[in-house]
């Protein structure tokens, strides 16, 4: 198979936020079909208000800048995704648990998870959507970019990143939370915590 040549990518830092917005705008689809399937209810999934999770935006931006240069070498490209993936899931579970007290994912239950935050099975998806990402999803769509006039795809990005910095200020102070997207408390009082931040005093 051949690749496309992406110096230019490592240096643009638009095509970048195009590319954090689009996986995240995809993993909040993506999750909000398993949870369909799952529980035959549609869920808006995340810590933020819009149909965006950056915890897999993070993820796309992190594999394409550092694993590039590993298109012909895919075991060492989905073995890194998944380390590194599991590694960013475990990190923003802690901070989001630390932060508000509460799980936006549980894994409990799950065979060889660690502390509700990670499993094995979600290691080996990351690994396959970083394989993924890198091999076909970030080339496809820098084509895109490049044949999107030079203003546009500026345009574009500078109103995505109002668009969601805009949201995630919001989000940093009224949580995005409830049935189906919070789950256990992780400590005393964590939902009362949440329900105030987000306006919701209880009685």
């Amino acid at each position: 198979m051949k690749f496309i040549k992406t110096d230019r990518m490592k240096e643009d830092f638009i095509y970048y936020v195009w590319l954090f917005m689009v996986i995240s705008v995809f993993g909040w689809m993506w999750e909000g079909f398993l949870y369909l399937l799952k529980d035959d209810m549609y869920v808006n999934r995340g810590f933020l208000t819009g149909p965006w999770l950056p915890i897999y935006g993070m993820g796309a931006v992190m594999l394409e800048i550092l694993f590039h240069k590993w298109r012909d070498r895919p075991v060492l490209t989905f073995v890194s995704s998944m380390v590194l993936c599991t590694l960013l899931e475990y990190v923003t579970a802690w901070y989001l648990e630390l932060t508000w007290g509460v799980k936006w994912w549980d894994y409990s239950g799950m065979p060889f998870e660690l502390h509700g935050r990670i499993c094995l099975l979600g290691s080996i998806l990351f690994g396959i959507g970083g394989l993924l990402l890198v091999w076909v999803v970030s080339p496809l769509l820098y084509i895109l970019y490049c044949k999107t006039p030079v203003r546009v795809r500026i345009g574009i990005g500078i109103a995505a990143i109002l668009v969601f910095t805009t949201d995630a200020a919001y989000s940093a102070i009224r949580p995005h939370a409830g049935a189906g997207i919070t789950y256990r408390q992780a400590a005393a009082g964590a939902e009362e915590k949440v329900r105030e931040a987000a306006g919701e005093i209880p009685d």
